[in-house]
């Protein structure tokens, strides 16, 4: 599987990801499906504290023992929780995250974080002393590199002038395509990579994809009603031919030169191997790659800001 350079880091990338949220509760489980990825290229293993409330950390902390030198392990911090009230507020403030990253780096059994980022993010938060924060535990060996995880254009501007990210995680798929507008060209042009988040839109992109938009997009998604998901599924997979939809929902995503990962999740290593059997490895033709974006809306941010 190819690799991509984050940012300016020294750390290298899987050009698919796994995101962990989905993992479930059941450790074995987790291991078997992390292991699976592992086995087939991905190095990348995406987390956050806030997920099961930690307890999504502690197992993967458990199904890495033995394992960590392999894998690039990104997890994310901001949102103050309460375990046993399963309550939380936003916190982007030092101690906070100084707090956080032990917490974190106990739970998941290891003494630095390859990727830390702040798990979301506001025009009103106190940025710089949150990236101080970062700073120095990049500085303490703490973590090799920061970032954050975020749709919001004027906060992603604010630490592009302001700090040293290496990355910053949004959503990004042929469905939502918001992030072509302002973000994707300013990131790039700064060395900073982007991880895409959902390029599988719920699943509506995915070889299942009619059965999802009637599960889970019954009201639309985004700026498509539910007629319109239908129609273009139908034309996105006869546009994907020979390959599987999600192949193409994948390439398009990693076509622009910003995007360094493609993160998606797996509660099974059924779901799993359907993504990492993918061939991700030749870039769309540029024809193919306009008739993409013709089919599909350039919507842009509104509420996000």
């Amino acid at each position: 599987m190819k690799i991509n350079q984050l940012g300016k880091s020294s750390i290298y990338l899987s050009e698919l990801t796994l995101g962990c949220m989905s993992l479930g509760t059941d450790v074995q489980t987790a291991k078997y499906i992390i292991d699976h990825a592992l086995d087939n290229g991905i190095n990348h293993l995406d987390t956050a504290d806030l997920y099961d409330f930690g307890e999504n950390e502690r197992i993967i902390g458990e199904a890495l023992k033995q394992k960590r030198e392999r894998v690039i392990l990104t997890t994310k911090v901001g949102n103050h929780f309460d375990k046993l009230k399963k309550t939380w507020f936003w916190d982007p403030s030092k101690k906070h995250i100084q707090n956080g990253v032990k917490e974190s780096l106990q739970r998941l059994q290891t003494d630095y974080i390859d990727f830390y980022m702040l798990h979301g993010g506001t025009i009103e938060d106190p940025i710089e002393e949150t990236i101080e924060a970062f700073e120095e535990l990049k500085q303490e060996g703490l973590i090799r590199a920061y970032g954050l995880s975020s749709i919001r254009p004027n906060v992603i501007r604010e630490y592009v002038k302001k700090s040293s990210i290496d990355g910053v995680m949004m959503q990004y798929s042929l469905l939502d395509r918001r992030p072509e507008e302002e973000m994707l060209d300013l990131l790039h042009e700064n060395q900073i990579s982007v991880l895409a988040r959902g390029p599988l839109a719920k699943g509506i992109l995915s070889n299942n994809g009619n059965n999802q938009i009637n599960k889970k997009a019954k009201d639309g998604f985004l700026g498509y009603s539910y007629e319109e998901l239908h129609q273009l599924y139908g034309k996105l997979t006869s546009l994907a031919e020979p390959i599987k939809l999600n192949e193409l929902a994948l390439l398009y995503v990693l076509q622009h030169p910003a995007v360094a990962s493609a993160v998606f999740g797996a509660s099974s290593v059924n779901q799993l191997k359907e993504s990492i059997t993918n061939n991700v490895t030749i870039p769309l033709s540029d024809q193919l790659y306009q008739q993409l974006k013709t089919l599909t809306k350039a919507l842009t941010y509104e509420a996000h800001r």
